[in-house]
This record gives C-alpha cells, sequence and structure tokens, in this order.
C-alpha cells in the first residue's frame, strides 16, 4: 500500500504535521509504501519562491496586505473568483506535480496544506486519479481554500473546526476530529527539577516562556523586561540575531535566552505559562503540554481564527498591550488553582493520540 504525505513549506506548521504523521507510520506500519514530499519542490522555481518567501514576507512584515488577501480569498461573494483565479494559477505553476500525481497514483494522499489537496481533487474529479485523499486542516478555523470537492476525508483538531466546515457545506461523514499530528516528544514525562538543571534554570522560579516562531518576532524584549523581576523569562529569539544579542547586553536578571532550539518540549515543560503566536502546530503543541497560554502577535485571518477558537473552550488569552500581559501572568503565578483550571479546560479538547488514529483511517 502506497502512501503519499505532502504538505508546502509555507510556514513550518504543514511540514512538522506532516513529518509527524510519516515518522510515526514509518516506525509503527512497516507494511506502508511511505513518501513524504514537499509539494512546492514539484512546482517552477519562480513559483516556489513566492510561495515560501513571499508568504513569508506578507505575514511578518506586511501584515495588512496579507489580511486584505485573507478576507478577499475568504468572502462567499468574491469566493468564485478567487478559486477559480487560484485553481488557474496552481495548475499552470504545479504542471510537474500534477504528473507526478498521475504517474504514481498513491493508494492515499494525506495531505497538511490546501495547495496539493487541491490539484489531487481535482484529478480525481476528472477521473485522472483514484487515491484515497485525506485533507488535514492545520488550523483550527477553516479558510474555503481547504476545501476542495473531490476530498474523501478532512481530518481537523476540533469540534469547532468541525462545525466551521459543516457550515461550508461539508458533509459531517466526510469528517474526522482526530487532532493534528505533532512529534512523540511532547508525550515524555518530565522531571522539572532534573529538566531545570539540564536547561540550565531555577526549577523552583514560577517560569515564563516566550517563543514566537523562527524569526523571533514580536514585542519579546519589551515583555521580558516587564516580567524579569516577578518571574524566571525564557526566551527563544530563533532567527531573530539582533534581539539576541541585544538581551544578552542587557542582561537582565532571571532571563535566560535562547537561539534556534531543538528542544521547544523541555521549555514548555520547564514553564508554567507560555507567551506565543498562534499558529496550528503550536497550539496543538502546548495542548499536548497542557500549558496555559497568552498569544501574541497573530497572523490576521488564520491565527486570529485559531485564537477565536481556543476562546470558544476558555483556553488562551489575547491581552491588548504589556501591561495585561503582565497581569495575567502575574495572575497564574499568584493563585496555583487558576493554573489547574485551565489545564483541566486543556484536557478536554488535546488528542494526544492523533497519529495513532490518523493511522487507522488511512487504511
Amino acid at each position: 500500500m502506497k502512501v503519499l504525505i505532502i504538505y508546502a513549506s509555507a510556514g513550518a506548521g504543514h511540514r512538522r504535521a506532516a513529518e509527524a504523521i510519516y515518522n510515526y507510520l514509518k516506525e509503527n506500519s512497516p507494511d506502508l509504501d511511505l513518501v513524504l514530499l514537499d509539494s512546492l519542490d514539484k512546482t517552477n522555481a519562480l513559483f516556489k519562491f513566492d510561495y515560501t518567501k513571499g508568504y513569508s514576507f506578507l505575514v511578518n512584515y506586511a501584515t495588512l496586505v496579507w489580511h486584505w488577501a485573507f478576507l478577499v480569498t475568504d468572502s462567499k461573494f468574491l469566493r468564485p473568483i478567487s478559486r477559480t483565479l487560484a485553481r488557474i494559477i496552481n495548475g499552470i505553476n504545479s504542471q510537474r506535480l500534477i504528473r507526478y500525481f498521475i504517474q504514481e497514483n498513491p493508494d492515499v494522499i494525506v495531505s497538511t496544506h490546501f495547495l496539493p489537496s487541491e490539484l489531487a481533487a481535482d484529478l480525481k474529479r476528472r477521473h485522472k486519479l483514484s487515491s484515497k485523499l485525506i485533507t488535514i486542516i492545520t488550523d483550527y478555523g477553516v479558510h474555503p481554500f481547504w476545501i476542495s470537492a473531490g476530498t474523501d476525508l478532512y481530518v481537523v483538531a476540533s469540534d469547532f473546526t468541525r462545525d466551521r466546515l459543516v457550515k461550508e457545506g461539508v458533509g459531517v461523514e466526510k469528517i474526522r476530529v482526530l487532532g493534528l499530528p505533532f512529534e512523540p516528544k511532547f508525550l515524555r514525562h518530565f522531571d522539572r527539577r532534573i529538566l531545570g538543571h539540564q536547561v540550565g534554570i531555577d526549577p523552583e522560579k514560577f517560569t515564563v516562556l516566550l517563543m514566537t516562531g523562527s524569526f523571533g518576532l514580536g514585542p519579546l524584549e519589551k515583555i521580558a523586561e516587564a516580567l524579569h523581576k516577578d518571574c524566571q523569562v525564557l526566551v527563544v529569539c530563533a532567527g531573530n540575531k539582533k534581539l539576541y544579542a541585544r538581551l544578552l547586553k542587557r542582561n537582565f536578571e532571571n532571563v535566560k535566552v535562547f537561539g534556534f532550539i531543538s528542544n521547544a518540549e523541555e521549555l514548555m515543560a520547564a514553564a508554567q505559562v507560555i507567551i506565543t503566536k498562534p499558529g496550528g502546530a503550536t497550539i496543538t503543541e502546548i495542548l499536548i503540554m497542557e500549558l496555559p497560554v497568552v498569544f501574541i502577535s497573530a497572523i490576521p485571518g488564520q491565527e486570529t481564527a485559531n485564537v477565536e477558537a481556543l476562546a470558544e473552550y476558555g483556553i488562551g488569552v489575547s491581552p491588548k498591550n504589556i501591561g495585561e500581559i503582565k497581569n495575567f501572568v502575574l495572575d497564574l503565578k499568584n493563585n496555583p488553582q487558576k493554573i489547574l483550571e485551565l489545564k483541566q479546560r486543556i484536557r478536554q479538547i488535546q488528542k494526544p493520540f492523533a497519529c495513532k488514529e490518523l493511522a487507522s483511517v488511512i487504511r
């Protein structure tokens, strides 16, 4: 049985979800013939550049333009035009991927991005592809680009997401609320005392984790400055070298600074609260770690929809300023019972067996 797991490298979340289910199947279903593919590797070079670099530029430096584009493509009135244009552009630039689908014709296609889902669904409608198509929606909200006639199954993270699909006309029998795939390292048991010494922090202090993705954008320096006298603060600067240098130079008390990391699960386990961007993959990992969360610097559109979805369950806050962030964090510090209450809400929607359940619907 040949299974193609495909994503698009526009944002890290799609890749992380694809890699998680690929690694799970590789370990637990050795009889499967597995292929992991970045769909953009089979598009033309300019299209791939625009899709990756253009996306990164817009969401980080031109958010108003991105928000406008999101609203236009989400509009029911403009949707027939935007979908038609998108299909034409995607089809013209993805001829190698289309030929690949037809030549390989895998038994199952598991897609974590709407681009390959749309192309595969179109081929299925035209009877050029017989694969079972499973689309994993990697956000908690639903943009209409995710929906393509010809999709056999939509895998979603929450009841909120399922209800949004149903409102868009997708039959409930085509939707499974299984959660998003994530790496098993987030399920490990952590001893905070041992972990604190490994990471180089005081395990007895109330700890806040600040991380906002690979660009390290957002008011991280101001938040660290506001909190460092009351909490231990871990700041992940990732690729923001200027922020990293500034924080090292300022040498705040109780602040530990990191560049790129590969142990997010350890830093999450060391913290009592996380301040972060509301990306779909990040939210999934936070829920598995049962970590109270403050959302900042949300990308207009998909990430603001994620915030809305979590708010339905009483999880996550989006303060308007640094003062509100500080007040929320200190309230948790001074009222441990509130942390326990938030953890209980998280347990109601977390999906710790997402990979296992997804594997069961692939066959």
